[in-house]
């Protein structure tokens, strides 16, 4: 009885700890790192199923991992969504013919991009872009502090 709570609660600890990690680091990065655990899960998983005699359990695994590879592609969406966000940790410095950059050095071009609108886009139409992109990447629903902090600077930028 003892042994499957400990179990439990090591399990729910290191995934508190495993996102908490994944939060504060570059989403190419957790990708990364979340594609690697979860290969080395499925390869373990694997292993104990065939050991043990239980191949009945791999169905229950792959439709575990069916659910995943779904999360997973949505995620790839948003990510694919908000590509080119820090490629480049500062930006090079400005020439006198290059685009206009604010304080924080992100021109209004790269705003645009971030928030996936067309340079007619009103104030109206960047605030909807942002409340979008917010509600799908907020830190506080599961999303990436980085990314949330650039799409507000995206916003500011533009409404500047």
């Amino acid at each position: 009885m003892f042994a499957p709570l400990a179990l439990l609660v090591a399990l729910a600890a290191a995934a508190w700890l495993l996102f908490g990690w994944l939060k504060r680091h570059h989403p190419r990065h957790a990708a990364k790192v979340m594609a690697g655990l979860g290969a080395g899960l499925l390869l373990l998983a694997g292993t104990f199923l065939v050991l043990t005699g239980k191949l009945s359990g791999l169905a229950a695994i792959g439709a575990g991992l069916w659910i995943w590879l779904q999360r997973a592609l949505k995620a790839h969406a948003v990510w694919k969504s908000l590509r080119g966000l820090g490629q480049r940790a500062e930006p090079p410095p400005r020439s006198s013919s290059g685009p206009p950059m604010n304080a924080g050095g992100m021109s209004l071009e790269e705003a645009r991009e971030i928030l996936g609108i067309d340079a007619k886009a009103d104030v109206a139409a960047i605030k909807a872009a942002h409340r979008r992109l917010m509600e799908a990447n907020h830190p506080d629903r599961g999303g990436s502090t980085w990314i949330a902090a650039r799409l507000n600077q995206a916003r500011d930028r533009l409404l500047s």
